[in-house]
Parts: C-alpha cells; structure tokens; sequence
C-alpha cells in the first residue's frame, strides 16, 4: 500500500515562500525532518519532530502548520498501521485545512482516510474519501494525481467484487491520452485488469495485460511495482506449464528484490548519517552564535571530530553493505539451484514418461501385427476357394474387420514414430502429376460408393522431374482424399495444383483438397487436427474412422516443411490447402510401375525366410495360388547357405529371425549375390524404416499384414 503513498507525494506541496519569523521557519525545518525521518523508517524521531512543529504552530497560531502537523502525523500512524489513530488525526487536519485555501495537502489527508478505511474492510467509506479527494486534485487541475485516485477507486471496486465497474475504471486510465505518466499510474492499472484475469484463469489475456504493465514501468523507479509483475508473469507461465518462462520471470523477481533490499537498506542509513551530521553542524552553529568568540578556537576540532565519526561510519555501513550483498547473493544463489533441480527432475520424468509411451504403442502395434495378418492372409484364401453364398457376407465382414484393424494400428504407429522423431523426410526423384493419377485411379471405386465425381485440376507448368518424399506426399493425398469422399455424397472431390514460383534449384507448389460435403462446425475448426477428434460422436458413429488421418496429415506436412489450413462452412464443404518447396532433378523422374498383371509370376521360385508356423502357411498358399514355387526356411544362417548353393528368382526376408536377424542375412548374401531380389516382410516398429531396411541391401519393403494385390505387385515388380 505504501507506494501509492509515495506516488501521490509529488503532489503535496509545501510552501517554498521566504517566511518572515523564526517560528515559521522552525516549523518548517521540524516538518522537513518529520518527512526525512518517515522516509527511513525511524518513526520515533518523525514523531518526535513533528511534535515539536504542532507545539510551535500553536502557539503561534499558525493555522497552515497545525494542519500540515497533523496531516503528517496521521500519515506516520498510518504507515505504522494504527488506522484508528491515523484517522482521527487526519480528519483534525482536514478539519483546520477547512479554514484556508483548498490544498493538495487536504486532498492527500483525504486520501489517506480512505486507505486506512480500505485496511478495515469498509469500501464504501474508503470510496466516500477517495471520491472527496479526486474532486479537490480535479478543481486543483493536477491530472495526475486524478488519475492514480481513479486507479484506488477501482481497486476499491475489485476488493469489493465488483470486477465490471472496476474493469471499466481500469480501462479508462489506460486509454487516457495523457502523455506524461510519470508515476506509473497506466502500468498499474494494466497490472491491475491481469489480476482480475488471473483470477478467472484467463492466462493469456492475463500474461498480454501483465506485459503491458511491464512495459509503461520502464519509465518510473517504482520497484514494488515491477516486483509483483515479475511474480505475476512467473504464476501464469507456470499454470500454462511453461517452467522455463516461468523460472525466468521469477530470477528476475529475485533479483530486483535484493537490489531493492540493498538498495533500501543503504538509502536509510546514509540518510540517517546525514541527518545526524546536519543536527552536530547545527548545534555548532547556533553555540557560535551564543558565544562566537569563546567557541571559535574550538569549532575546528569539532568539525574534525564530526567528520572522522561520519568517515567511521560510512566506513562501517560498507562493510555492512557488503555483508548484506553476499548473504543475498547466497540465498539467491540456493533457492536458484533448488529450481534447477526440479527443473531437471521434472524433465526426466517427462522424457522416460514420453518413452514408455512410445515404446509400449510400438510393441503393441507390433504384436498385433503378426495375427493380423493372419486374419487378412487367411480371409483372402477363403475368399479365392469359391465359397458357399451364405459364408461370402461373413468373409467380407471379416475382410472389413481386419482392413480397418489394419488401418488403425499403422495410424497409431505412425503417430507415435513422428512424435517420437524418428521420421524424416526422404529426397528421390518423382513425377507429382502421375502420383496423383495413380492415386485416383487406386480411390476411384471408394468415389463411386457415394456416387462421388474425383476431379485432378492440375497445373501442366510444374515440373516433372522434383525431388522429394513421394510416400509421405501419397499418404497426405490418401488421408485428405478418402475423408473428403467418406464425408460426401452425390458431390465432388476436387484436388488442385498450382506452380506459384520456380528457380534454377527451387520449385514451390500450392496443393489444395476440397469437397461439397457437409462441412465442419466452426467450433470444431481449432482441434480438428488434434489426435482422435472428429466433428462430433454422431459423426464417428455415422461415417466411421479413427480420428488419426488429419493429425498424421498435419505432422506430415510439417515434416515436409510446411503448414496446413483449412476452411469450411458447414453443410457446403471443406477446403484443405498447404504449400511446399521442392528441389527440381536433372534426371528423368523414374516412372512408376503399376502391374495389375501378375501373369509374370507363374512358375518362379521363391524362398521364403519366416519362422511363424501360420505366416509360413499363409504366404506358401497364396504364393501357390499364383502358380510360383515356395521353398520355407526357418533362419537367416540357412537361408544364406540355401541361396548359395541354388537358384531363386526371388527372396521373402523377413526381418525379425531366430538367431541372425534377416538384415544381417541380407547383408551377407550381397557379398556374393547383388543382383538376387530380396524383400522384406516386416511389421515395421518404432525404430524401424523403409530407407534403413533398404540400405541393407533389400529392394524393397513389404509390411506386415500386408493386402494380397499389393504383395503380388511388389513381387512382380521386382521379377
């Protein structure tokens, strides 16, 4: 409370006028000392002198004394906290101000009344005096001292409850275009309205208010102030979980306090050193006076005595200073090594929290696996062994089952690879308009269940031959696609390229899906990329899905560098649209090879390296079913020896074998077989990718469960 004391003291102004007898001018003197002895906290003195003025004042009758007498006595006990006391005081200095002019002296006593009433509770009371007092600085014309009496009138409001009226006071003071806020009457009231925001948990307005306030206090040297913004900024970063913004707000708390410590400290008793050398030369003074002539042999000595005391006691305060520096810079010292390391141990909980989590979805994701494609592997025999009428709805019932299944383990895998950062982007030759030919040539039946017309407007300017990761681009367009076909009906689905700029290594291309569906609710529109969000439950209900594809699209294209957005009005559609840079190749972009022909396989011989008994069985069949030759090896040392000493067209590997895994078995057949085709069969984990299995030497990938048009395309391709 007190530093609105001591903003509102430049406005009390004491006569500088010459006076014209002794008394006037001891009066004076007593209350100047009352001011420097309240000043540093010696309020025996201050009362002291300022006895010694109302004595004089009275009985000199001088009515101006009196009232300024009482006006700082009250103002001792305030600061003092005896409110009772100060109030009584204060209203007999109001009550004798009454007989003279108005004066900001009678304004502050006003003031004062009403923060002692605020400390026993009694707003409307306070609210009466405040009110006084701004009418009197208003006649006065002193702005300023208006304005802060505003600002405790607002805080009057908001200890009171009422956050409006107090809002409204607040906001007033800050749109004030009054350009010489010395006192840092705005900055409060900024720090004022964050308070209030804090208390209703509105961080961010809070956090915005609370710069503001930090900002317009630059310019005072009100260090209370800025000490409660710097804890304010500190308690909203650490409810918003921000623990670096937050430890730096509150070293910077701790820092100003010592400063303010010392500082406060060294002030106050310089100044009572001062006072007290002010008082000896005083005295010598007035003795010289007495009895000049008798004193004046003795009255350099004195002085001497006098100032070796002072050098003796700046001395002293030094040391002292000095003491009180390192103890502070100690404790300082601790409480920031205390942080540190809850900093640390909070960290480390996270990282092997996000570990764990990591690792458990992966090996979740990856046992599932192995059964699942069990499930699709058997399905799909069923499927092709002519079975009866009644048994082909639950085949396909089954065959949806495990496709979806399938769907939802890799989203959830891929989720957890690209928050793990195991993903990066991958930088190979290819042809975007043919990507997404073939990609709408792979939808078209998908479109055609809603009756759905796929529409490629695709600008003939961008390049053929662009460098970059044409998987991630074909799950991208897979994901947008199928939602915007799933979610609309008798419409269109539209996918839109643009060149917007090209350079000699450079190309940069707009990307846009958009639908006639039906739309998302703007309340929706913020999380929409979140992990399992969808529109709303009906919605999942009624389409389906698992509410991954727009989170992995989103993590997708920032992995390729950039941002995706989206607008959409409900019931008329949705647009999805992303720009991004790619790298232009000199080469002649590899052509994709899209084999639906699988007549090429009849008759090859194939090893297939696997060592789970219902895999053998599955993959044996189908591969059979295609007229191919299946030799089945349990372990990567026998598939070596058998892939030396005979021919194969073509090797299944998979990658996680008895004994040496199927990369090292890889690895060791090209120190003697390079041109053999070797693919890997995998259920892909967290640590595990396309490009590391490649660099072992396989041709390809295929993952585990995989669909049966897909594992015959890759074989074909490769034979």
């Amino acid at each position: 409370m007190k530093f609105f004391i001591l903003l509102l003291f430049p406005f009390i102004v004491f006569s500088t006028e010459s006076q014209k007898n002794k008394a006037t001018d001891s009066i004076l003197y007593y209350l100047e000392l009352t001011q420097l002895n309240s000043k540093t906290y010696d309020y025996d003195k201050a009362i002291r002198s300022n006895q010694k003025s109302l004595v004089l004042a009275t009985k000199n009758h001088n009515n101006i004394g009196v009232a300024k007498s009482y006006s700082s006595l009250g103002q001792i006990y305030f600061e003092k906290k005896k409110y009772d006391k100060a109030i009584i005081l204060l209203r007999k200095s109001i009550s004798v101000f009454k007989l003279l002019k108005p004066s900001t002296e009678e304004a502050f006593s006003s003031f004062i009344i009403g923060l002692c009433y605020m400390e026993f509770g009694d707003l409307s009371k306070a609210e009466i005096h405040f009110h006084k007092a701004e009418k009197m600085y208003s006649l006065m014309n002193i702005p300023n001292a208006v304005e802060l009496l505003k600002l405790q009138k607002g805080i009057v409001y908001q200890q009171d409850g009422n956050y409006n009226r107090a809002m409204a006071i607040y906001k007033s003071i800050i749109t004030n275009k009054n350009e010489t806020d010395h006192y840092g009457i705005k900055a409060k009231a900024f720090y004022q309205i964050g308070t209030i925001n804090l208390k209703s948990n509105n961080l961010n307005q809070a956090l915005y208010n609370f710069n503001n306030a930090l900002k317009k206090s630059v310019l005072i040297t009100n260090i209370d102030l800025k000490l409660h913004i710097y804890k304010a900024i500190s308690e909203v970063y650490e409810r918003k979980y921000d623990l670096q913004n937050a430890f730096f707000y509150l070293k910077k708390y701790f820092n100003l306090k010592e400063k303010q410590i010392l500082t406060s400290e060294a002030f106050g008793r310089n100044h009572n050193l001062y006072h007290k050398e002010q008082e000896q030369l005083r005295t010598i003074v007035e003795m010289d006076k007495e009895n000049k002539q008798k004193e004046k042999e003795n009255q350099f000595a004195k002085i001497i005595n006098v100032l070796a005391l002072l050098l003796i006691s700046i001395l002293s305060i030094f040391s002292l200073f000095l003491f009180k520096i390192n103890s502070a810079r100690e404790k300082t010292n601790l409480l920031l090594q205390s942080k540190n390391e809850e900093l640390q141990i909070a960290k480390d909980n996270a990282e092997k929290a996000s570990k764990a989590r990591s690792e458990f979805i992966s090996t979740v994701s990856h046992e599932l696996r192995t059964p699942l494609n069990a499930i699709i592997g058997i399905t799909h025999l069923l499927n092709e062994e002519n079975p009866k009428e009644s048994q082909i709805n639950y085949l396909k019932s089954l065959e949806f089952s495990g496709n979806y299944l399938m769907t939802f383990i890799n989203e959830i895998l891929e989720v957890n690879r690209i928050e793990s950062g195991v993903i990066e982007a991958e930088n190979t030759c290819f042809n975007l308009h043919l990507l997404l030919e073939d990609i709408k040539k792979s939808l078209n039946e998908v479109a055609s269940k809603n009756n759905n017309d796929l529409i490629l407007d695709l600008d003939e300017k961008i390049p053929q031959n662009l460098l970059g990761d044409p998987t991630k681009l074909s799950q991208i367009f897979m994901n947008l696609i199928n939602n915007s076909l799933k979610f609309t009906k008798n419409g269109e689905v539209k996918v839109t390229t643009r060149l917007r700029a090209i350079h000699s290594e450079k190309v940069t291309v707009f990307i846009k899906v958009s639908d006639n569906g039906i739309g998302i609710p703007k309340e929706k529109l913020e999380t929409i990329f979140d992990s399992f969000s969808q529109g709303s439950v009906e919605i999942n209900r009624k389409y389906g899905g698992t509410g991954l594809g727009l989170n992995i699209v989103k993590k997708l294209v920032a992995i390729l560098g950039g941002t995706i957005k989206v607008e959409s009005n409900e019931h008329l559609g949705s647009s999805f649209y992303f720009t991004l840079d790619f790298k232009l190749d000199q080469t002649k972009p590899n052509e994709p090879d899209c084999l639906s022909d699988f007549s090429i396989l009849i008759g090859k011989k194939i090893l297939l390296v696997e060592d789970n008994k219902i895999n053998q069985m599955i993959t044996k069949k189908m591969l059979e079913n295609k007229k191919m030759v299946c030799e089945i090896i349990e372990n990567g040392e026998a598939a070596i020896e058998l892939v030396r000493n005979n021919e194969y067209d073509l090797v299944l590997m998979d990658v996680h074998l008895p004994g040496i895994n199927g990369t090292v078995a890889t690895k060791t057949i090209r120190t003697f077989n390079t041109q053999l085709p070797i693919i890997a069969l995998t259920a892909i984990s967290l640590n595990e990718n396309r490009q590391s299995l490649l660099e072992f030497g396989m041709n390809d990938v295929i993952t585990k469960p995989f669909k049966p048009d897909d594992f015959y395309s890759v074989m074909a391709k490769h034979i």
